[in-house]
């Protein structure tokens, strides 16, 4: 199997391509927060094995002041000490919903998010989720490259 670029996605000027950087900043501007929405955006891209996203929302997380330590733990969140109950319960959430259709572990994961998020909030980490595993499934179809020297301010 060739690891090499199929197509560059960023240089087509698609509606689609447009509507999923429209939904991903919707999310960031939400109201779980940035760091939020990135940790989620980090955790399903590293079970997705996408590492373009990998790399991009761990960077990203990085600029937002989170200490590189910590987010290293997000593969092993539920043994890391590093993680509040709110981001716990999101990231049990997205691992989740990640899961479907293959496994449904949604039950387990419901009440915890229903103690620490509101209904619009847990709607907006469905977005959120949504929107990550979508960039995964495209970048990785496409086999988009992780670059060497990231864009200039990312």
């Amino acid at each position: 199997m060739s690891h090499a670029a199929r197509l560059n996605l960023f240089a087509l000027p698609t509606p689609g391509l447009k509507a999923m950087i429209n939904l991903s900043q919707a999310v960031k501007q939400g109201a779980l927060g940035p760091r939020l929405v990135e940790l989620v955006n980090l955790r399903v891209s590293q079970q997705n094995g996408c590492g373009l996203c990998v790399d991009m929302h761990w960077r990203d997380l990085v600029k937002q002041g989170a200490d590189p330590r910590h987010l290293n733990s997000v593969a092993a969140w539920r043994e890391s000490p590093f993680f509040s109950e709110r981001e716990r319960a999101a990231l049990a959430w997205a691992d989740a919903v990640n899961a479907l259709p293959h496994r449904d572990d949604t039950d387990a994961a419901w009440p915890a998010l229903r103690e620490h998020f509101t209904e619009n909030e847990i709607a907006e980490l469905g977005y959120t989720i949504a929107v990550i595993r979508g960039w995964n499934a495209i970048n990785l179809s496409v086999r988009t490259q992780i670059p060497v020297e990231p864009p200039a301010g990312m």
